[in-house]
């Protein structure tokens, strides 16, 4: 009788070998560092800022579209928005052709903030960047935009199959028959 080969080592994981959490420990201490000068220098949250800089260049979107170009979970966006109309820097519409789509627009107040913030924003990027070649400045933008694609084509593969699985509920009740329900209502 043979006996069975020696199974493989369980794999071990070196979280700072790991792509998604050095990724993740980068981008927190790049945002560190922008969100204590966005709040004391220009009064803006991380939230905030990121709402005005999609809306810049692309006037009238939704809370929901921003979030989904900023990958911003929506309640933040929420939020953002809310402080944002209070403090008058961006305005909301309601769509003729649908009366539940609102479209948000930097007001000339939003504007104006916009052009304060984004030289201060380059520079800051330039500062990180220096010394970093050019070449390498190039091939690190289309790895970041492919590992983006990437991404978003696994979690399409995997995880969003499983969150619409996890949206439908079987319920049985003794005196019922079974019966499907959607959390999206």
């Amino acid at each position: 009788m043979k006996s069975a080969p020696p199974a493989d080592p369980p794999r071990t994981l070196e979280l700072e070998r790991f792509l998604p959490y050095r990724l993740s420990v980068l981008a927190n201490t790049m945002s560190t560092a922008l969100a204590g000068a966005y709040a004391l220098r220009f009064q803006l949250s991380i939230p905030e800022w990121r709402v005005i800089a999609v809306l810049a260049p692309q006037p009238g979107l939704s809370a929901a579209q921003v979030a989904e170009r900023t990958a911003m979970d929506k309640v933040a966006v929420s939020r953002a928005v809310a402080s944002l109309l209070r403090a008058r820097r961006i305005e909301r519409t309601v769509e003729e052709s649908d009366r539940r789509r609102s479209q948000l627009r930097l007001t000339r107040r939003g504007l104006a903030l916009y052009d304060e913030v984004v030289p201060w924003a380059l520079a800051y990027q330039d500062e990180v960047l220096r010394g970093v070649p050019s070449r390498a400045r190039t091939r690190l933008d289309a790895l970041l935009d492919d590992l983006l694609r990437r991404a978003r084509t696994v979690r399409a593969a995997r995880i969003e199959p499983a969150a619409a699985a996890a949206r439908l509920a079987v319920t049985s009740r003794p005196d019922d028959s079974r019966t499907i329900r959607s959390s999206r209502g």
